[in-house]
Parts: structure tokens; C-alpha cells; sequence
């Protein structure tokens, strides 16, 4: 799996906001090892998540908050009709091609975020029950609240994962790297 962050990026805030966006897709990316488009798909709880829904559904709201903070359009909004598309791979999508976009997302990200003048640097929270009218949010809490947002489903993944063949994110790594449960 690919790593985003530079090792000029420990010590500073954006550095240290950045590791830990990337710790927490690393615990979703992890959660896919070795598994088919077709065991990633997989329901095995009373949720409707799969573990590529996860990854597609990380990888677009985080495009979408990106694209917020950079007052820009989102190529990949989504309307009522098509939101539950952002939980499952449609038609034609692969997880390796989705975790693909997000790599892409996650560069764009970093590079924004190390190129903003100032993480106090404030935009304005969409128009939702859930936020205060005329809310503006920092780039902080843009990184923070990515870092709550990707933590909660690397948590689902984790969950999803273990209930498909018994693995953990923290097992895959280990015999990703050689190690087993008797070193």
C-alpha cells in the first residue's frame, strides 16, 4: 500500500495532521489485503457494508470535504438518488481501481493542505441540519475531523474483515511483513 507521508512531514502541525490522516487510511487499506473484488464486496453482518463500499465511501467524502475546503465544484458529488451508490462498487468499478482514486485524493490533499498559508484558514461548512447556518470551519478541523471521519469506518473495516476470515488489520500487516503470531 502506498504511503503519503514524507519524512519531512514529522514535527510540524500539517505534518502531524497529515501521519495521521494516512495512520487511519492505512487501517482501511489494510482491512482489503488480499482479498477479490468479490470478497471485498461481501456483506457478512446485518450491515449493508462491504469493505470496497468502505474504501469507495472513505475515498469520496474525503474528495468532498477537499473540495469544500478549496471552494471548488466536486467531480464526484453525489445527489439523493445516487448517494447509496458511494457504499458499493457499481457497474464496472474495481477496489483496485477505487483504491487507486483515493491515492489521488490523498496526494491532492496533502499538497493542499502543505499549501495553504495558514491551517486557521477558514472555509464554509455546507448547508445541513447537523452543521450551524452560515458554520465556517479551519483547515485544522478539516485534517481533525478526517481523522475522525476515516477512524470510525477503518473501525467498520476492522469488524467487517474479521467477521469474513478471522483477520485483523494489525494480523494482515504483521504477515504482510513477515511475521506470525509465534515470533
Amino acid at each position: 500500500m502506498v504511503t503519503h507521508v514524507s519524512s519531512e512531514a514529522r514535527g510540524d502541525e500539517r505534518g502531524a495532521l497529515i501521519a495521521f490522516v494516512e495512520a487511519q487510511r492505512g487501517g482501511i487499506r489494510r482491512s482489503v489485503l488480499g482479498l477479490t473484488d468479490e470478497q471485498a464486496a461481501l456483506r457478512p453482518s446485518a450491515s449493508e457494508l462491504s469493505l470496497s463500499g468502505l474504501v469507495k465511501h472513505v475515498a469520496e467524502t474525503e474528495l468532498n470535504w477537499l473540495r469544500m475546503a478549496q471552494r471548488k465544484p466536486n467531480e464526484r458529488a453525489r445527489t439523493e438518488a445516487t448517494w447509496g451508490d458511494s457504499f458499493r462498487l457499481v457497474e464496472g468499478e474495481t477496489l483496485a481501481e477505487t483504491l487507486a482514486f483515493w491515492d489521488r485524493v490523498a496526494r491532492e490533499t496533502e499538497e493542499f493542505i502543505r499549501s495553504v498559508p495558514s491551517l486557521d484558514d477558514t472555509f464554509p461548512l455546507p448547508e445541513a441540519p447537523w452543521f450551524p447556518k452560515g458554520g465556517e470551519v479551519s483547515m485544522r478541523w478539516l485534517m481533525l475531523h478526517l481523522v475522525e471521519e476515516i477512524g470510525r469506518h477503518a473501525g467498520h473495516a476492522d469488524i467487517v474483515r474479521e467477521s469474513l476470515d478471522g483477520r485483523t488489520a494489525f494480523e494482515l500487516v504483521a504477515l504482510e511483513q513477515g511475521y506470525s503470531s509465534q515470533n
